[in-house]
């Protein structure tokens, strides 16, 4: 009996240690004021989150997440877990979806980790924190995904190019830190990159450095090529490159004395060879190109542990945008690539393609609307049109009534002077 309790026991165990942890998620549910705490460091200049799904979504209230609202300033904003913890042997899973339904120009959407000591409220730029890791966009150039490190007091960047999301649907950014010193960059549950730490970051001194007592012996020779010394500059080599128009001539209003002495335009000589090189040759001595010994780094150390944080406490959104109207939402820290797979599948996943139907009738709307508005336009201008061709017709018939009035008259006056003629023709 007791060696069937042994097993239970054991067997229990074993499904507890299967379990996935759950260090940290936030859904931004009616509650999510009270478990964040935003930074006043920046003043006046600091941005004021509001609590929102958008302009577009799938459910209303579900996806509703924390949404930058004012241009060109800085958030601040971050949320302790309930109990700090380290991912000492353990896969380390940072995963939060980004929407940047503004059509952002220059902005960041990455989050920050941080340590249990985190002063919340004086949260700036220069805060110390372990990783850094989202999107980044800056114009046409800045369109990446940060992954950043903090090792020995050092932010050390990624050296390969991860191109982030640049449309205005929610977007599923996942990191991947495993305790073997491995990682992986996930966009909407699909592989971007991954590889080695210590190979895509400068986490440690290189292994290998040249030998400072090494020196290239100087009678080595890496010319491969060499002027071929028989070769001579031909003797009608050398024109000018430049010579005067022999068509041009003198203008006939030329005067010496008030314009001074006349030369004619220069023109391009059709006779000039440019600069005369000799022919190359190969070179006889040639010994190929001299590479630098290498010998081991005094300064380099192993470290097995580069993947290690040991009081990760604090998570956090500290950025700059121009033009504001990122949302973030479904934010997850665990230690189970399979949970965060299917957490992002059961948020992102149920959510995209109702987000995207909604998408695509706003954008439909928006067309419409602005069609109507170019129409209206365009009717007001030909009706403005219209009034100033009536103006005109009326100016018109008014000088033509002004001009039947005046015959009329000379008419009449060249009556009466009739009539006085003949008048005086009686007597």
């Amino acid at each position: 009996m007791s060696v069937i309790r042994a097993v239970f026991v054991a067997c229990l165990a074993a499904i507890a240690l299967a379990e996935p942890t759950t260090y940290f998620r936030e859904d931004f549910d009616a509650g999510w004021k009270s478990r964040w705490v935003e930074s006043t460091h920046k003043g006046a200049e600091q941005g004021k989150f509001a609590w929102t799904a958008g302009k577009f979504y799938n459910d209303a209230e579900k996806d509703k997440g924390l949404q930058t609202t004012q241009d060109a300033r800085f958030y601040g904003i971050s949320a302790k877990f309930d109990k700090p913890f380290t991912n000492e042997g353990k896969t380390l899973i940072i995963q939060f979806t980004v929407k940047h339904e503004q059509e952002i120009d220059c902005g960041g959407g990455y989050i920050k980790l941080f340590s249990s000591d985190l002063d919340q409220k004086n949260m700036h730029g220069e805060s110390p924190y372990y990783i850094m890791f989202g999107p980044d966009i800056c114009g046409y150039s800045t369109k990446k995904v940060h992954v950043i490190f903090n090792y020995k007091g050092k932010n050390l960047l990624i050296k390969k190019e991860i191109r982030c999301k640049d449309d205005t649907l929610s977007h599923l950014y996942t990191l991947i830190v495993r305790p073997d010193n491995t990682y992986e960059v996930k966009i909407d549950n699909k592989k971007e990159e991954s590889g080695k730490l210590d190979d895509d970051w400068d986490f440690l001194a290189p292994k290998k450095i040249k030998d400072p007592e090494a020196k290239k012996p100087e009678d080595w020779d890496d010319r491969e090529k060499l002027d071929d010394p028989e070769d001579t500059k031909p003797e009608d080599w050398d024109k000018a490159e430049h010579i005067p128009d022999p068509e041009a001539k003198k203008p006939e209003d030329w005067d010496d004395e008030m314009d001074g002495e006349w030369e004619p335009p220069m023109i391009d000589n059709p006779e000039y060879k440019g600069e005369w090189k000799p022919k190359q040759i190969t070179n006889p001595a040639y010994k190929g190109a001299w590479v630098h010994p290498e010998i081991d780094n005094p300064e380099y150390a192993a470290d097995d542990s580069l993947y290690r944080y040991s009081d990760i406490g604090a998570i956090g959104f500290d950025l700059w945008q121009v033009k504001s109207g990122t949302i973030f939402d479904n934010m997850l820290i665990t230690d189970d690539e399979k949970f965060a797979e299917e957490v992002g599948e059961e948020t992102w996943g149920k959510a995209k393609d109702g987000e995207k139907k909604m998408k695509d009738k706003f954008d439909e709307e928006e067309r419409k609307k602005r069609e109507e508005e170019e129409k209206k336009r365009k009717d007001e201008e030909k009706k403005d049109d219209g009034g100033a061709e009536e103006e005109e017709d009326e100016d018109d018939d008014d000088e033509d009534g002004d001009k039947d009035k005046e015959d009329k008259d000379d008419s009449e006056t060249a009556e009466d002077k009739a009539d006085d003629a003949s008048q005086k023709d009686e007597l």
